[in-house]
Order: structure tokens, then sequence, then C-alpha cells
């Protein structure tokens, strides 16, 4: 097999069965790829050595052989776990979180660990302390975040797929501004054991592809219930691959969301694509409706508050007593604690626990974050009443391509805007995925999401699936990488 870099998960396992190339010679050019060009692009904390990676998978199995990166706050076995923070540098994961658990007894090769902005907290994969994630189209620009390392090792061909996790967007984020596939599951659906906890209520794993069909492949692996996740869902193992013919459900309803793509800020660019993309659907058959749904304007300030809230009291065990980081200078116990975390934490990572803890303060949490719960379920009740009349909704992933490095550097509010479309559906628990849809006149790519109600993720899969399957977007990557 001649290009294996941008293969597809089932052109690699055909070349396997084929006997083209061997488990062995498969992982070991992905590994060289990384060494050859990770330098520039920054993607991976650490890469594993060969051997170690074979011999922690099994030997055979539905996903055997076949490379992937996994995010730095999903807990691997035997390796280090940062969280690309220095608060957890040297610690070393005690057990597997199940998603990886399922993916070795499937014969997955996890090839390393993923850069992300420091414990997830970021857009644009800047926050992280060891280094910075480039964006694969232009160097010179974010690949998104928080899950950058994950998506811009995917989108540059350096493995096939790979684990990221969302709060508020961070995989279809990055996603769209990589122009890859990047689907946020249904609350519960992937479970939750071995997350390092950002926002406990928000957080999912996610998964980055380049493909529908090989996203499908990963869910089926990872998807399920889990007796270790006290949020897992009790549903079945299932094939998310068996509606992926190239066709619509018959008189399937899709409602634009008008407030979204016509929001002051979205790029002209950004709009048309989107709006070429809802043609597309037309002539496929769909039945376009557009639609505005009003509580979608409070949606950043809900994920604001609630996400903030939620890091203040999840990242309170970090304090140099159970793991990671300790500082050894300080004589008392209360200052080993403000020394570890001053010199532990990051400067994004401090002001979110900082406001988490404000608004969580005695005087302040009815005015904040009970309020910010209230709209919560008035959100996931408008999605419910929205679901009665479109079987899913399209809107856009971000309001423009990937921005350069630093842009955003003196206006904080900006940045976190950039979850603005996104955050509405981790808010509600439900799933999404990012699909491409075109690329800017500077060759920037450009995504769509797709949002269904609960549990829909086989449909959603169906629908980007027939607009991929009519569209080149899939198969352009970027020249740097070829």
């Amino acid at each position: 097999m001649k290009d294996l870099a941008f293969a597809t998960i089932t052109q690699l396992q055909t070349a396997l069965e084929n006997k083209e190339i061997s488990a062995q010679e498969l992982l070991k050019y992905y590994c060289e790829r990384f060494a050859q060009y990770d330098t520039k692009l920054g993607s991976a904390l650490e890469i594993f050595d060969l051997e170690s990676i074979m011999a922690m998978s099994a030997s055979k199995g539905f996903l055997y052989a076949i490379p992937g990166l996994i995010k730095d706050n999903i807990s691997q076995k035997d390796r280090a776990l940062t969280c690309a923070s220095k608060i957890l540098e040297g610690y070393v994961a005690t057990y597997d979180a199940t998603a990886i658990e399922r993916l070795k007894n499937a014969g997955a090769f996890l090839v390393g660990r993923a850069n992300l902005d420091e414990f997830a907290m970021g857009s644009s994969t800047e926050t992280s302390a060891f280094q910075k994630t480039a964006n694969p189209w232009d160097l010179s620009r974010v690949p998104g975040g928080s899950s950058g390392g994950s998506i811009a090792a995917v989108a540059a061909g350096l493995v096939p797929w790979a684990l990221g996790s969302e709060t508020g967007g961070s995989v279809r984020q990055p996603a769209a501004l990589c122009g890859i596939v990047g689907l946020k599951p249904t609350y519960g659906l992937i479970s939750r054991n071995g997350l390092v906890a950002y926002a406990s209520s928000l957080d999912q794993i996610g998964i980055a592809t380049r493909s529908v069909r090989d996203n499908a492949m990963i869910l089926s692996v990872i998807a399920g219930h889990d007796t270790k996740d006290s949020s897992s869902l009790y549903v079945d193992k299932k094939d998310y691959t068996t509606l992926l013919d190239g066709k619509l459900k018959e008189g399937l309803k899709i409602g634009v969301l008008e407030n979204a793509l016509h929001a002051q800020g979205v790029d002209p660019e950004v709009r048309e694509a989107i709006e070429k993309a809802i043609v597309e659907y037309e002539k496929m058959g769909a039945i376009i409706t557009r639609i505005k749904m009003p509580i979608m304007e409070y949606a950043a300030a809900v994920y604001f508050v609630l996400s903030r809230a939620e890091a203040a009291s999840n990242l309170a065990r970090f304090d140099g007593v159970r793991y990671g980081l300790r500082d050894k200078n300080e004589k008392t116990l209360a200052s080993m604690y403000t020394g570890t975390r001053h010199d532990g934490f990051g400067q994004e990572v401090k002001a979110r626990i900082i406001m988490g803890n404000y608004v969580l303060s005695f005087g302040h949490a009815a005015e904040f974050y009970n309020n910010a719960k209230k709209v919560q379920r008035m959100m996931y009740h408008e999605y419910a009443q929205t679901f009665k009349d479109v079987d899913m909704i399209i809107s856009p992933v971000t309001p423009a391509p990937a921005f350069k490095f630093g842009a955003f550097d003196e206006n904080k509010l900006q940045m976190d805007l950039q979850d603005y479309f996104t955050c509405s559906v981790n808010i509600a628990g439900i799933p999404a995925i990012s699909v491409p849809c075109g690329f800017t006149k500077n060759n920037l790519p450009i995504g769509f999401q797709l949002i269904g109600p609960h549990l829909s993720e086989a449909h959603l899969y169906q629908a980007a699936y027939a607009y991929e399957q009519i569209t080149p977007w899939h198969t352009m990557h970027p020249e740097a990488f070829k």
C-alpha cells in the first residue's frame, strides 16, 4: 500500500489482512512520521517505544494494529499523565480509563500522549505547560483546543484516529479548524472513568478522525455502559456504521439555526460554505427549515459559570499531597498547598479556579451558579422542543477559521467566546458532529456541525456520511505533511 499517511482505518485493515504490511511495520511507519513531522507540529507530548505499544494491546481484535493518539487527560496505565500541567509532572497513571481498556482489548495500538490546553482549559492549545501545537494547514495558526494535539495529529496524517475530550466544544472546534471529523457523543455514552475531570457534568471523551466511517468505528468499540462510571448510560454496545450507505433517512428534517449562522461576527466565508452544504442536503432530499433558538444567546454565560464552578471543585485535589508536584521548601501544610498550586498551575487554570470559587461563594452562589443551573434546564427543554419539529440541527462550529498564535492574548473574553456555538450541546448533554465543508481563500478549513437529540449518534453519522460522500473535503490534506 503506497499512501499510508492518510489512509482510512478500513484501508489499513485491508492492507494488514492482505499482508501488504505487517502490524509492526505499520506501527513503525506512523512512529517515524511523528519523528519526522512533530518537531514543527507539536501534537504529542510523548511517543512510546514500539515494543511497549505492542505489548500493551491485544494480539487480535476489531482494531488490531490500528494506531491512535490519546489526549493526555485520559489515563493510560503505566504511562505518564500530566494534563499538560506542571502540577502533574512525574505522575504515572495506575489504571486504564475504560475507553483505553476497550481500545486495547480491540487490539488498537496507542502510540502516545497528545498535547492539550492545561487541564483542557482553553480553545487554542496555547495554555499547555510544555509546548504549543500548530495547525497543520498553517503553522503560524492555532489548531483550536483544548484537544488540539489529538486533532492536529490526525489532520497531519500522523495517526488515523485520536481521542480528545469535550467540555464546551474541545473536539468539534479544533476539528473544524483543522478540517477533520470530530464527535461529541451523548453525555454518558462513553465512560468518563479515567478521564481527569474538568467539569464533571459537561465532560465527555470525543473522537477525532479524517472520515465519518472511521469515527463510527471507534465509537462502536468504546461506547456502552460501564459499571465504574455512575453517569454511564445503560446502553448496549452497537455497530454505529450500519446506516452508512450514502443516503439520508427518508424525509429527514434539518433545522438551520439562523441565530447562529447569521450571528454577528460570523465570517462571510464560513457562512457561505455552510449555506452551500445546506444546498447539498436539499439536493439529497432533506427538508430544510430555518429555525431560531433564543435560549442559545445565554449558552456561553451558562457554560462560563458552570464550568468554572466545577473546575474549582475538581482541581482542589491537586494540592501536593497525593500525586504530582510538591513544593518541598515550605514549612507548613497551608504554605505547601499554596506554594504547590502557585507553581504548578498556569495562569488560565488559576483564573478559572478563582472565578469558580467566586461564583460558588456565599452570597454569590444564588446569583450565579443557581441561576446558571436554571437556564441549563431551560436550554435542555428548548432543544427537546426543537427536536419535535426537526430531526437534527445544522450550525457553525466556529465563527471564523483558525486564528494566529497570540491573537487573543489581550482579549480573554473573545477567546472564551470561541465556544459560543458549541457549548450549548455540552450543557444539554446531547450529541453533535463536526464535518469539514470547505476552505477559505487562504486555504484554511471550514466545518459545520450537526446536532441531534439524545442518543442519535447513528443518525448523525448517517447524515454526515451522506454529505461526505458527495464532497471532496475529507480527501484534502495539508501539503506540508504529504
